[in-house]
């Protein structure tokens, strides 16, 4: 299947808390969209490896996704390396996504940098025919997405471009409350961590309220490209109803 947009993040949850709005615009507005988990959050605090890949479940059923895998990657441990890069290369190769969206480059989690690195080199490298690989036993043909695009997870980043998700916060809400062994939940007996405070929710909204700001919106999302952004027209940039 061909992906118009394909999230990819290190631990389930990484792509609802930071584009999960982007991910419900665009299935409105019709395109076929897709996350990638690269790891199960199996080095936790809360929960396991196993209710993680549960709520990631109820959240792509939630977020409308046309499909969802996990690369089974170590948690804490993936490096930015030959075998990691041809595994996301597959990956790409696969779905053939236009765009992807991947964490920030800078960010408290040093899995979160690291595997920004490690998805923009490989979505380099897979728009490389001599560089061979295959899905079930077939080669693949070579591809490489228009754009890679970071989104702002939890450190403060200037956004380079902002998108309005006003209509669909909601949703993006409910995905994120899916993971409910990660986040506030007072019936669970798990020890309290960073982001399972009720703060860091508040945190998450006050942020796309932050983006939304910017553009004079409710709600958006904000994120980073290390490639210039070029349009055709400036009428791409005029906003209805202003």
């Amino acid at each position: 299947m061909k992906l118009d947009v394909l999230a990819i993040g290190v631990h389930p949850d990484d792509v609802e808390l930071s584009c999960g709005g982007v991910l419900l615009v665009e299935k409105k507005n019709g395109k076929k969209t897709g996350i990638i988990d690269l790891t199960q959050g199996e080095l936790g605090t809360r929960g396991t490896a196993e209710t993680r890949k549960t709520e990631a479940t109820h959240a792509a059923k939630i977020l409308g996704v046309d499909i969802r895998e996990n690369l089974l990657m170590a948690d804490g441990f993936f490096q930015n390396d030959k075998a990691h890069q041809l595994k996301i290369i597959e990956a790409i190769r696969k779905y053939k996504p236009e765009i992807i969206l991947c964490n920030a480059i800078e960010d408290r989690h040093p899995d979160h940098g690291r595997s920004a690195k490690l998805v923009a080199d490989a979505a380099f490298l897979s728009g490389l025919r001599k560089i061979e690989t295959f899905d079930n036993g077939l080669a693949q043909e070579a591809w490489r997405p228009k754009y890679v695009f970071h989104y702002i997870g939890d450190r403060y980043l200037q956004p380079q471009f902002v998108v309005d998700i006003s209509d669909v916060f909601e949703a993006k809400l409910e995905s994120i409350k899916a993971y409910t062994t990660q986040f506030h939940n007072p019936n669970l007996k798990e020890p309290q961590t960073y982001i399972s405070t009720p703060d860091f929710l508040e945190a998450v909204i006050n942020r796309s309220k932050m983006f939304g700001k910017m553009i004079g919106v409710k709600y958006a999302e904000g994120f980073c490209s290390e490639k210039m952004i070029g349009i055709r027209s400036l009428d791409v940039l005029i906003k209805e109803n202003t």
